[in-house]
């Protein structure tokens, strides 16, 4: 029985300390949490829908902590598209879809959001668009405290499942809607093909996420509410002269309550082939390859490869925080899957395609 107290106690103390840790100077005991922002730009800001790409889907998988305790695993959806017509794009309108469930815990600590985007997207100069969205939503939160174990359940040698905890729970779900609103600006200008001598691409924005901060609690009597996250960033692209590299560094910072989150990063990509001129049948594909650096919690190694259009990216959290004498620095993997159309990687992302043609 000692041992079994024992075992317990243990798992007590490891899952406090990786509260500790989590909450202290990240963001992930508040929002669900990804390390490839690029390819999950919804969870970044609603404004980044439909700007680079009239259609975009992505598919993402996350799942960290199995190293330490129960792991959490985070999937994700999100589909974005821009209602335009060739000969009016000075301005049209964007539209997206996010969905994220994520399980935490022994407990089953569950959260479901679904949420819709709808913005407007102005050229602002023959390169440039500035873009601006709302983001309304629904978040559902369960817990299934049947899976619980409680020292009274303990006959003084084993575990009896199914005997009487003496515990009181309180309903093991609740709902509430969320808003979230965001702007952006995006530069793009290269030759034809991305691979071409010269060629410049970024997005600098701002979002603020929960801006209704509604009640966060399975207790209704409460004034718990969930905070409101800000989000700002820069992600540059630029393209070396007469080679088939090109240099990728970004800056995330986010702010929710009292964490905070700073995250660096730098890949760079390269063109293994371009698109032919004359015919359809050369795809073009490139790999990147890079990192980021989360201040105070992790470096993650990433690697994402582009074929027309689509595109599958890796990375690993390597756990820095005073949690890594527990995790032995694993953190977790994360698998992002993209389609992507017109354009497709390497079709006019810059040039001719981002020119205004006003009538």
């Amino acid at each position: 029985m000692y041992r079994k107290r024992n075992e317990i106690s243990k798992r007590v103390l490891l899952f406090c300390l990786l509260i500790v840790c989590i909450t202290g100077k990240t963001l992930r005991a508040q929002d669900l949490h990804f390390s490839q922002y690029g390819e999950a730009p919804l969870a970044l800001n609603p404004a980044l829908a439909a700007v680079a790409y009239d259609i975009r889907v992505i598919t993402n998988y996350k799942n960290q902590w199995a190293s330490v305790a129960s792991p959490f695993k985070t999937f994700g959806f999100s589909a974005e598209l821009g209602l335009k017509y060739r000969k009016r794009d000075k301005a049209y309108i964007s539209t997206g879809m996010a969905a994220y469930k994520d399980k935490a815990g022994d407990g089953q600590l569950g959260t479901t959001h679904v949420s819709f985007s709808v913005g407007g997207v102005v050229r602002a100069g023959a390169y440039s668009k500035i873009s601006g969205a709302f983001l309304a939503g629904l978040t559902m939160k369960s817990i299934d405290p049947g899976v619980f174990q409680w020292g009274n359940q303990y006959d003084g040698y084993t575990y009896v499942p199914g005997s009487p905890t003496g515990e009181k729970f309180v309903p093991g779900n609740f709902s509430y809607a969320d808003f979230s609103a965001g702007a952006n600006w995006h530069y793009s200008k290269s030759d034809q093909y991305i691979s071409a001598t010269h060629g410049v691409r970024f997005d600098v924005g701002a979002a603020a996420f929960h801006v209704n901060t509604p009640t966060n609690s399975f207790l209704h009597a409460t004034n718990e509410h969930q905070l409101m996250r800000y989000a700002t960033y820069a992600n540059v692209s630029i393209a070396l002269k007469d080679s088939r590299m090109c240099l990728q560094p970004g800056i995330i910072y986010m702010v929710q309550g009292g964490s905070y989150e700073l995250m660096s990063m730098f890949m760079l990509k390269y063109i293994i082939q371009d698109q032919s001129v004359h015919t359809a049948t050369i795809k073009p594909c490139a790999i990147s390859f890079g990192g980021q650096y989360r201040l105070k919690d992790a470096f993650i190694p990433a690697l994402l490869f582009e074929y027309d259009k689509y595109a599958l990216g890796f990375s690993y959290d390597l756990n820095l925080s005073p949690l890594s004498t527990v995790s032995k620095m694993k953190g977790g993997l994360e698998i992002a899957l993209r389609f992507n159309w017109n354009p497709g990687y390497g079709k006019m992302l810059g040039g001719s395609y981002n020119r205004p043609t006003y009538k």
